[in-house]
């Protein structure tokens, strides 16, 4: 018995002691780093393209990375990021050649934003949203609008302020979060005539998903369906002066989530912030860019997907 205890101890001690240096490993290693793959790509722009670029950016990039200062997308510290990501900043992606995307080339850009990989093959870990889902056009458009003559992209030297990252981002990075596959077939934007495909489409590539899911570390970024409580709400992002606001739910669910509401309460809520008579308050931001087609969309999908009880108070102030 007393062997046995001995060997037990023993095998115990070398699993901390592994477990010990694995820690200490992932805690004083940075984000991995990946082999970059070439692609071919050139953008193909016009003001078309450019201008739903803009519309593109402004709702995903500009809330992380519009510096209200300088009126351009420098980048700063995000203050609603989970704390347990660790302190996050947001890099400058203008135009400038030291400090910026300047001399980043297109494919470099398309292969960041398909994969999660900068052109250093270090991973960008889900707080940088990623468009693995989203229609070719759409992508070239983003791309456009960064490579244009509009004020938010022009080159600024702002310095980038480096992130930490937690050494729960680093295990998860390495563990959970993997880079995604570069598209190997073309991707459209579905026709405006199938509103469930399109509200679908929306909902995954404007990331509606992710906040109203249940944790960001479950969120299945290539499936978004399969992310825990999708829809259901839950989830913890931070507002600006760093206090939780609950996500809430948003599923078909009639008693907690929006089962009741008419499509015109959810465009106006969805556009204007506006429910009834109360104001919904950040991370939640008007979605003005979007048209009352598109919204509607997002709202025939909603009613789509499998309705979940989880009462959540909603917040307005």
């Amino acid at each position: 018995m007393r062997k046995i205890l001995k060997k037990a101890i023993k095998i115990i001690s070398i699993i901390a002691i592994v477990a010990l240096i694995g820690y200490l490993y992932i805690k004083y290693t940075d984000i991995p780093k990946y082999e970059t793959v070439k692609v071919d790509y050139k953008i193909k722009s016009d003001s078309v393209a450019v201008a739903r670029g803009k519309k593109l950016a402004v709702m995903l990039c500009a809330s992380c990375h519009l510096d209200i200062i300088s009126g351009k997308l420098t980048g700063g510290k995000m203050t609603d990021a989970p704390i347990e990501f660790g302190e996050i900043y947001a890099p400058n992606i203008t135009q400038d050649k030291n400090y910026g995307i300047g001399n980043w080339t297109d494919a470099e850009i398309l292969y960041l934003l398909r994969t999660g990989i900068k052109k250093d093959g270090q991973y960008a870990p889900p707080y940088m949203a990623k468009l693995p889902k989203m229609a070719d056009e759409d992508i070239n458009a983003i791309i456009s609008f960064l490579r244009s003559d509009d004020p938010l992209v022009t080159a600024e030297p702002t310095p980038d302020q480096p992130s930490k990252p937690s050494t729960l981002t680093k295990l998860l990075s390495r563990f959970v979060w993997k880079p995604f596959e570069m598209p190997t077939e073309k991707i459209v934007i579905p026709d405006t005539t199938n509103t469930v495909a399109l509200g679908k489409y929306l909902t995954t590539n404007l990331d509606c998903f992710a906040c109203h899911s249940a944790n960001f570390k479950t969120n299945d970024y290539l499936n978004p369906e399969n992310s825990k409580g999708y829809f259901a709400g839950g989830n913890k992002p931070l507002n600006r002066e760093g206090k939780v606001r609950i996500t809430p739910n948003i599923t078909p669910d009639k008693e907690t989530g929006i089962g009741t509401w008419s499509k015109e309460k959810f465009i106006k809520a969805v556009k204007f912030g506006v429910v009834d008579d109360h104001i919904m308050v950040y991370p939640m931001m008007p979605y003005t860019l979007l048209t009352d087609t598109e919204v509607g969309a997002i709202y025939d999908y909603i009613q789509t997907i499998p309705p979940i009880k989880n009462k959540i108070e909603r917040v307005y102030h």
